[in-house]
């Protein structure tokens, strides 16, 4: 099939496509678009975002796209592409994803030197485009740092501090789970709202921030390109046995989180049915709205008793496909993604829908950008953020870690340092599998 009949096959069962328009008015729906695929769900406000960058970049590059948003399955779907030798252009896409793309040979090693404007983004952010074998495989995008949103309103009505520890985590959710902060006279509402199921690995997801909050790590770097697992550290043990505690003991976590993803959980909070999320900050603008600006703090993830501080760092990256036809445009695209006036864009102010959620771009000022500064709670926790390792493959470390840490969510009986030390041995095989041991 032709890449022409086939992205409007995809387009039309899987997703909606946006198309931009050029200067002088010419549709950019041809078939010599730049094609730009991210992970957004179609009609999102975060896709229209995305639409809106494509359009400043036709304008200023004459380079015609076209943008394909899509959420469920993306990688399955980028699979398919690839199997028919039809990738689409560029991708925009997780910083935890580059292992996985780079291995099956999908990626264009991107030139640092050579990419106009590459000496204004962070060293950080360029870690995150940076494989095992030490190459750079993508442009950095957006960053992001992780931290607790939750209800300010239920926090002062029950009378307490923002938590500074792990027990005052604790006691500020069993007051919020036990204590009617809502205010209805009914034991409606939990501590934590967890997206803890295994569906892409949410369960170790959410838990990485307090391991790496507790000085804990999944796997640790044995060599240049070499690594262990770290799982059976009892850092990481004490962080895993910490979040049972909120399951099994406490109680303080609610109901149906052991098979709940994030769109699940965002509902959750927004309904009123728990009052701790800890999350990114690209939920922070539609909470304001839907919730009230009044009625949300953010805080940092405390640090644990063994650690800290740090929590999980991720974000996307601009990964210029192999096999594209319009490596020029390609380049072009990804040099406008993180000049100043693309970042500024995919940040959308204060507004729902940013694809840029932290600018990677050090001539960028946050605080120009957005006056909510809650958002300078994120961007002080990046400077202590942990990234995903660059092993070769990261998805079946982060999801075998997560179907074994929901077990000892979900059944209560489970003993944290024995599921700890068989995933271990998990993690152990899996990296002499990828060769990274």
């Amino acid at each position: 099939m032709s890449r022409r009949l086939l992205g409007v096959a995809l387009v039309t069962t899987l997703a909606v496509t946006l198309t931009g328009c050029g200067s002088g008015g010419t549709s950019s729906n041809t078939d010599d678009a730049l094609e730009i695929w991210i992970r957004q769900a179609p009609d999102s406000e975060s896709a229209k975002t995305a639409q809106r960058l494509a359009e400043a970049f036709t304008k200023a590059s004459g380079v015609q796209t076209k943008v394909v948003a899509l959420f469920d399955d993306f990688e399955t779907k980028l699979q398919q592409q690839a199997a028919q030798r039809d990738l689409p252009d560029i991708v925009i896409n997780d910083t935890a994803q580059i292992g996985n793309m780079q291995t099956q040979g999908w990626l264009t090693e991107v030139d640092k030197a050579s990419l106009a404007g590459g000496d204004k983004v962070s060293d950080l952010a360029w870690k995150a485009a940076t494989a095992s074998d030490g190459k750079t495989w993508a442009a950095p995008f957006s960053a992001q740092a992780f931290a607790i949103i939750a209800r300010k309103d239920w926090r002062e009505k029950v009378g307490m501090e923002v938590p500074q520890t792990w027990e005052d985590l604790t006691a500020l959710a069993k007051a919020f789970t036990e204590k009617d902060p809502d205010g209805n006279g009914q034991k409606d509402t939990s501590g934590f709202v967890i997206p803890g199921g295994t569906k892409r690995g949410y369960a170790s997801w959410y838990a990485s921030s307090f391991i790496y909050g507790n000085g804990g790590d999944f796997v640790t770097p044995a060599g240049t390109g070499a690594f262990t697992s770290a799982v059976s550290d009892p850092k990481t043990v004490e962080a895993v046995q910490y979040l049972q505690d909120q399951f099994c003991d406490a109680k303080t976590v609610n109901p149906g989180a052991v098979s709940n993803d994030t769109t699940v959980t965002h509902e959750v909070f927004e309904k009123g049915q728990g009052g701790i999320y800890l999350t990114g900050p690209y939920v922070l603008a539609r909470f304001v709205e839907s919730i009230g600006t009044d009625k949300i703090e953010v805080y940092p993830v405390p640090k644990g008793p063994s650690g800290g501080p740090g929590t999980l760092g991720e974000g996307e990256n601009v990964y210029l496909m192999a096999g594209s036809k319009n490596t020029d445009g390609q380049k072009k695209f990804a040099e406008f993604a993180i000049s100043a006036e693309g970042q500024r864009i995919g940040m959308n102010k204060d507004a729902n829908g940013a694809i840029v959620r932290l600018p990677v771009n050090s001539e960028v000022d946050l605080a120009a950008e957005r006056q909510d500064p809650r958002w300078k709670v994120f961007q002080d926790a990046y400077a202590d953020a942990v990234y995903a390792h660059p092993v070769p493959n990261w998805a079946p470390i982060r999801q075998t870690s997560a179907d074994s840490i929901n077990t000892v969510w979900a059944d209560c009986a489970k003993d944290v340092k024995a599921e700890m030390d068989a995933l271990n041995t998990k993690l152990t095989q899996e990296l002499q599998s990828q060769k990274a041991s």
